[in-house]
């Protein structure tokens, strides 16, 4: 009886043996997988998945060591953000579904390379210096029925070696339901560039609080608009005559500024383009300028269609720049910098200077691409490498989302950034 046991349980712990073994068999080849996690980057969001499809019987626990990295695991998927760069080593804890009690090991190195930003240093600039101006600057508000937000960043190029930001903006509300926004981006072999810029955006704003000035336009406008599908010439030509005028105010204000400070006209060169801008009843009048390669964009409802609101001086090798200070842009062709514009409405109006243009756009054919500017939108919106989001809906904190997501990063574009949007 007893051989009889004893023959019944060996064969009864044969199976049981055999499971083990697979068990063990496939605890090993998961051990033994070659798995390699892709390279994380400080301070930016990372994301890795395991791919648990050629090991069904296997189950990751936890993972030891993770809560160092800043980073957390959760279905199988390792997310989060890590804040320092380093190589951890990682202890991957899992089971087998069929010996749950028994947890294994598996070592995995992450890699987290340093933030490319943190290897520029941000050195404060001189507040005794002349032309002092604050690294960065912001403003929120109301831009006729519409809102309005701008910021200015100094560059990393500038901050590393402790230099003023030299760009520069002036927005204001004018007489009679008018409003101005004006960009200035100083040139960075200009010694007193950011001085330039100052007074670009001030004189043209300046120029414009003319109630007198404004009664003129409106004036124009008004027979414009009386003649439809023919617009008269002689009112086109007196507007474009003013804001001719406006523009030679800027020239002046920067060549007498020259000569009060000892400085020569080319020290204070500066770009220069602004929006004024008016509801009628009949729709949005957009009077814009531009010299040099700061972009005033329209785009259109639903991103049907984004139009160029001024001349691009754009050329190889940036050799096609022009400045405000420049006596050659007051020549023959002065009027085709101009351009008057009338809309029933419009989703954005955008300006901004080529340290936002350089790595956003890259090219000048894609500033009338709607489906680039769709693209920058949904950057704007969230799905950039730093997640930083600017809500345009909820919007009490627009101006501090914006000069944070203006802190991007882009490889060989650290010029200062400055962006204005009217939404």
């Amino acid at each position: 009886m007893m051989g009889k046991f004893f023959r019944k349980s060996a064969a009864d712990s044969k199976p049981k043996m055999m499971e083990q073994s697979l068990i063990y068999k496939e605890k090993e080849a998961f051990k033994d997988a070659y798995w390699v996690l892709k390279n994380a980057n400080a301070k930016q969001f990372y994301e890795f998945s395991f791919d648990m499809e050629d090991f069904p019987s296997i189950r990751i626990k936890t993972i030891g060591n993770l809560e160092e990295t800043g980073l957390t695991f959760e279905n199988n998927t390792i997310s989060g953000t890590p804040l320092t760069n380093n190589i951890y080593h990682l202890d991957i804890q899992f089971y087998h579904l069929h010996d749950q009690n028994q947890i294994e090991t598996k070592k995995i190195p992450l890699l987290v390379n340093a933030d490319p930003k943190d290897l520029w240093k941000n050195i404060p600039c001189d507040k005794n210096a002349a032309f002092y101006k604050p690294e960065e600057e912001a403003f929120k508000g109301g831009f006729s029925d519409k809102k309005i937000v701008v910021v200015s960043k100094r560059g990393r190029s500038h901050a590393h070696e402790g230099k003023f930001r030299e760009d520069d903006f002036a927005v204001n509300r004018l007489p009679a339901e008018w409003n101005i926004i004006s960009v200035s981006d100083g040139a960075g072999s200009a010694t007193a560039a950011r001085e330039g810029s100052r007074l670009a955006v001030a004189a043209i704003n300046e120029f414009f609080s003319s109630r007198e000035i404004l009664h003129e336009i409106e004036n124009n406008i008004h027979q414009m608009n009386g003649f439809p599908g023919e617009e008269p010439l002689e009112a086109r030509q007196n507007i474009i005559d003013i804001l001719s005028e406006s523009v030679f105010h800027v020239y002046h204000t920067l060549e007498n500024a020259a000569g009060v400070n000892a400085l020569s006209l080319s020290d204070l060169h500066a770009t220069l383009v602004f929006v004024l801008l008016k509801k009628f009843s009949f729709g949005y009048v957009i009077l814009s300028f531009g010299v040099g390669d700061c972009p005033v964009n329209l785009i259109h409802r639903g991103f049907s269609e984004v139009n160029l609101l001024n001349q691009m001086d754009v050329g190889e090798f940036g050799g096609g720049t022009r400045f405000i200070t420049m006596k050659e842009i007051f020549n023959g062709h002065m009027a085709s910098r101009f351009r008057i514009t009338v809309t029933d409405d419009f989703l954005y109006l955008v300006l901004m200077t080529d340290g936002i243009y350089d790595p956003k756009f890259i090219t000048e054919n894609k500033l009338e691409d709607p489906e680039s500017w769709k693209v920058f939108f949904e950057d704007l919106a969230g799905n950039n490498d730093d997640r930083a989001k600017v809500d345009f809906i909820d919007d009490e904190k627009i101006d501090e989302q914006l000069l944070i997501w203006t802190d991007f990063w882009s490889r060989g574009n650290h010029d200062d950034r400055t962006l204005a949007i009217i939404y």
